[in-house]
């Protein structure tokens, strides 16, 4: 993940003034932005500045950044800092900052971050590729709260015990994507962590 070749091209593109690739790294990695802010606890109107201010740091840093692969962790560590300074500009207390502890570095905190956003990328990816059916019925399934057993089996129009072989079925189809695959080969702890978030 970390060499994604993906990643490389659109930071070279975006570089050469192609519009298409910067819209495709907003669109990439404005999740990760709003998952580092919302673990802030900042509200909405907080959460769309500091992402202006990501953006805008992005146009003006993204010719001298000397690895393209480590935009990610970039993105990550530049909206943590914003999301600081913006704390600090609007409270007269200064904040405690549970994340800034001796033993989390913020570079570990940025790490994991982007990490937990490119499981999360390939988890979408890999339910993407199964076929309907079986993404409806995962998605009934972990819903919060996952929907009972018969308005699962009405909607789908099977018999409330072929559900758990269905399921099974599914969820093997899934762990066999091409997109799990590259996550399962990334280490052992790659797809536990990645589906739990």
């Amino acid at each position: 993940m970390r060499d994604d070749p993906t990643v490389v091209d659109l930071v070279t593109r975006a570089r050469d003034g192609e519009k298409s690739a910067w819209d495709e790294l907003v669109e990439r990695y404005a999740p990760l932005v709003f998952s580092v802010c919302r673990r802030y606890r900042l509200a909405q109107p907080d959460i769309d500045d500091v992402g202006q201010s990501v953006w805008l740091r992005l146009v003006e840093h993204l010719p001298g950044l000397r690895e393209p692969a480590a935009l990610p962790g970039w993105i990550a560590t530049t909206t943590q800092r914003e999301c600081f300074r913006l704390i600090r500009a609007t409270s007269r207390v200064e904040p405690i900052d549970l994340a800034e502890s001796p033993e989390v570095p913020e570079q570990a905190i940025a790490e994991e971050e982007v990490l937990r956003h490119e499981r999360r990328t390939i988890l979408r990816t890999a339910f993407a590729e199964l076929s309907r059916r079986c993404q409806v019925l995962l998605a009934l399934l972990v819903q919060d709260p996952p929907a009972p057993y018969d308005e699962i089996s009405r909607r789908l129009h099977v018999p409330i015990g072929s559900i758990g072989p269905n399921r099974a079925r599914c969820l093997t189809k899934l762990r066999q994507t091409p997109a799990l695959a590259l996550l399962a080969a990334d280490g052992p702890d790659g797809f536990d962590q990645g589906t739990r978030g």
